[in-house]
């Protein structure tokens, strides 16, 4: 987009020429990290002439053999670019005698202890020609004040004179074939620190990633293929921290992965330390009250087995067997805010003297999601000052610190959530919504930590890209929401269509049905889930398949949680034995997606009026991220509407009526799958294959048993149980097997 946070650079001087391209050490790094890095002032650019050189496929990148793997991850990154844009990778080099006519040479001012410090994870790129024996060469420098900065200049090089798009890989944008590509002569640019210190992404609930890239020959439940581009995305973005899956062990191999490629790794804040409590071992004690010793074992066994010299920003705090309070584990602190506050104070407090006990420059966190947002708010818990605090939003992008954020603090961020609510398989969270709350946040001094909750990332590409954009630059380099959806606009689908896009993009976010009232079992006044929030995705199917039960079960329906040890056994969900709620649900339900219909035919017919302006080479995206986007959440509101009237049917032995309805439900779900299948091109592949958490597919085979029982009372009548996030999470962490949580020690 073109949005730094930039910082003014001085140009290089043109003394040295034979030797500086032979000895490349002091004199070049010198004098650019004295010009350039540390310079006060303030400004995107500064060119010393008009001149240009071609860049061309004879361009060699410099970077030293013995380079950390990090940099040398991204130099090849950088290489396998110029193939993209020249159709052949750019050839490394390690000594200067084999430079081209043009040279990209790779260095970090840490790797130079004896000079200043400048501020971690700025950049700059400049270029500078110089004489040789055979002729003037270009000197193209990406210069990083540490691995990170330095990793960044060449990925900004990428992005900025190759073309290549930082989510390439989720948008299968492809950078313009060229011969050569014109360079300024003599420039130096610098960029950085970024406002937010700690940035990345949580890959959570990651049912389709797991579908569609199985990890199991890995031993990770999604492949470390598709986890390398995942934090090469995160580094194209300019971020540093990555939660690299849901309920994962300290040792497996995408942990390790994402220290190799550079990104400090942060931890579930329902998995404290890494203890992956979905695997806790049956007949074990989960109780700091009365066996906190249990517990201390298997925080110190999960602090061990990480690798060591790996940097992690560890999880503080206490929660139940799963992403649960602990409260509703422990009968000591049970329904005793006071009680339960001051007893996780006392475990991070142990946590904290376990960590330093091996790392004593340990970097600490502590999310306050759910329940941990209230503790905080009535001032029970007590977090020494240098734990980063998080404040988490609801699930649709409003954090919940109910303006008490304090400078030094941090944020839990949504852009996709998995609560049965909110989206899994679309874009929901309005661009103007998160840059409202995390300038708040800016404003606030709290920008010490940005976790965005990204799910399976291309669904959500836009506003993820959004919130990293927004955590390097900040409110003043962003400007408006308006100007990012018309920049992303542009950038994906051409500048044609990009004004257009804009109003679509603010229909699309507008269109969704708004809830009543609070739809969960948590509590409104926590403001988790609350009335007026936007019908996600998965509100559509859960709601339809818990009505439909209730409907053709008749009795108590049973609910089997995924995130947790699968020795739980189930329990009695709340639909289809509280007596009111699914006449209560239906017309909650009715009214707010009827209210919304004439808002999705709106929007339907924007987007398809301007499919044709769409660049040729973008209408495959174009389909997957606007029409396939939209069908999903347009149809699922129809589907909802007509199982809806089908039930009310079925109650009243109207089978003929109930039919009737269900197979128009029938009709919607299959102009969702149709539209899926039109996105699944190319490398996408079987990409709704994963969807067990939406659960489209489960909708349809309900509806379609429904169908049948209506004509044959002897069709097999459905089980009443309720198991989607058990499907799902069986298949994203089956590749564990039957390990448990490591409680070995005395």
């Amino acid at each position: 987009m073109g949005l730094f946070h930039t910082l003014e650079s001085s140009s290089a001087t043109e003394e040295n020429s034979l030797s500086l391209l032979k000895n490349l050490g002091p004199a070049i790094i010198i004098l650019i990290l004295e010009l350039i890095l540390i310079s006060p002032k303030a400004s995107c650019e500064q060119r010393n002439n008009e001149k240009a050189f071609q860049l061309k496929s004879d361009v060699t990148i410099f970077v030293n053999a013995n380079e950390c793997s990090p940099i040398l991850h991204a130099v090849d990154d950088l290489a396998s670019d110029f193939a993209k844009v020249f159709g052949k990778k750019a050839k490394i080099i390690h000594e200067m005698k084999h430079a081209g006519p043009a040279t990209i040479v790779i260095d970090r001012a840490s790797s130079h202890p004896d000079r200043a410090r400048f501020p971690a994870e700025s950049f700059s790129i400049s270029a500078e020609p110089t004489a040789s024996e055979g002729g003037n060469k270009e000197i193209i420098t990406l210069l990083g004040a540490d691995t990170r900065g330095t990793m960044y200049a060449i990925y900004q090089f990428s992005q900025d004179y190759l073309g290549v798009d930082p989510m390439y890989y989720w948008t299968d944008k492809e950078p313009t074939k060229r011969d050569q590509i014109e360079i300024p002569e003599k420039f130096s640019r610098s960029f950085g620190p970024p406002v937010f210190r700690y940035r990345g992404f949580f890959i959570n609930d990651e049912d389709l990633l797991s579908g569609w890239a199985p990890g199991v020959r890995d031993h990770t439940g999604i492949s470390l293929e598709a986890w390398n581009h995942v934090y090469e995305t995160l580094l194209r973005l300019k971020a540093n921290m990555v939660v690299p899956g849901s309920w994962i062990f300290p040792d497996e191999p995408q942990v390790r992965l994402a220290g190799e490629r550079g990104l400090a790794l942060s931890i579930h804040h329902a998995t404290p330390l890494g203890v992956n409590v979905a695997r806790w071992p049956e007949g074990v004690p989960y109780n700091y009250t009365t066996h906190p010793e249990i517990l201390e074992r298997a925080w110190t066994n999960a602090v061990n087995a990480y690798t060591k010299g790996q940097e992690i920003l560890w999880e503080l705090g206490l929660r139940g067997l799963g992403d649960e309070s602990y409260a509703s584990l422990d009968p000591a602190v049970r329904g005793d805010d006071t009680k339960s506050g001051a007893l996780i104070s006392r475990v991070i407090a142990r946590q904290m003297e376990i960590v330093k006990s091996i790392d004593p420059d340990a970097v600490f966190v502590t999310n306050l999601w759910s329940e941990g947002n209230r503790l905080m708010e009535k001032g029970l818990l007590k977090i020494p000052d240098q734990v980063i605090t998080v404040w988490a939003d609801n699930g649709w992008g409003w954090l919940q610190d109910h303006n008490k954020v304090k400078a030094g603090q941090g944020a839990y961020y949504h852009v996709a959530m998995y609560n049965l609510e909110s989206n899994q398989l679309s874009e929901m969270v309005p661009v103007e919504r998160m840059f409202k709350e995390l300038g708040r946040f800016e404003s606030a001094g709290a920008t010490k930590f940005l976790l965005v909750n990204t799910s399976d990332i291309r669904p959500v590409a836009m506003s993820a890209k959004a919130t990293m954009d927004f955590a390097w630059n900040g409110a003043k380099g962003m400007g408006s929401s308006d100007r990012y959806y018309r920049e992303w606009s542009k950038n994906e689908f051409g500048e044609k269509v990009a004004d257009q896009l804009v109003e679509l993009y603010k229909a699309y976010l507008a269109a969704p049905a708004k809830m009543e009232r609070a739809t969960s079992e948590y509590n409104i006044e926590v403001g988790h889930f609350a009335a007026g929030m936007e019908y996600g995705d998965m509100i559509y199917h859960y709601h339809a398949r818990e009505l439909l039960l209730s409907a053709l079960v008749k009795r108590p329906l049973f609910l089997m949680a995924g995130q947790g040890p699968l020795w739980r056994a189930p329990h009695v969900a709340r639909g289809g034995h509280e007596q009111g709620w699914a006449e209560a649900t239906m017309a909650s339900d009715q009214a707010a997606c009827e209210e919304a219909v004439p808002r999705w035919e709106n929007v339907w017919s924007m987007a398809q009026s301007m499919k044709a302006k769409v660049e040729p080479s973008r209408r495959d995206y174009y389909e997957a991220a606007i029409l396939t986007m939209i069908e999903i959440n347009r149809q699922s509101n129809r589907m909802l509407l007509q199982v809806i009237q089908a039930v009310r049917a079925i109650n009243c032995g109207d089978k003929a009526l109930a039919k009737t309805h269900l197979l128009k439900a029938n009709e919607s779900l299959n102009t969702i799958k149709a539209a899926e299948a039109r996105a699944e091109y190319g490398k996408w592949r079987h990409w709704y294959c994963g969807d067990w958490l939406t659960g489209i597919d489960r909708t349809a085979e309900l509806v379609d048993i429904a169908t049948r029982l209506q004509d044959d009372p002897r069709a097999p009548i459905p089980v009443g149980v309720m198991w989607n996030e058990r499907e799902a999470y069986e298949h994203i962490t089956g590749y564990q097997g039957e390990r448990t949580v490591d409680l070995s020690g005395s």
